[in-house]
């Protein structure tokens, strides 16, 4: 495998909701997260998706391309964000396979 980036970039939807704030990844299925403000969830999805690749990483699996125009179907309550992950701390984790 060759060098790994240290930066990925994703776009996330964000879903405004009564009780907070829910995260996915279009492009990374099952990367999900939540949080009570904006702050706290950008944070959550931050770490949420470095977490999900580090460990795509660490499996060999393939990482897909993000969709950098971000032209998803979104509702009146969601938004597009991008998200940057700095993996360097990630791939660090001790306990991790290497």
């Amino acid at each position: 495998m060759g060098k790994l980036p240290d930066r990925y970039l994703y776009p996330a939807v964000f879903r405004f909701d009564d009780d907070g704030i829910s995260v996915y990844f279009p492009d990374l299925p099952g990367c999900i997260t939540c949080g009570n403000t904006v702050e706290e969830a950008y944070r959550m999805a931050r770490d949420a998706l470095a977490g999900y690749l580090a460990v795509s990483e660490e499996e060999g699996d393939e990482i897909p391309a993000p969709s950098l125009d971000a032209k998803f179907p979104l509702e009146d309550n969601e938004r597009v964000v991008f998200v940057e992950a700095w993996m360097p701390p990630y791939r660090s984790v001790p306990g991790r396979r290497r």
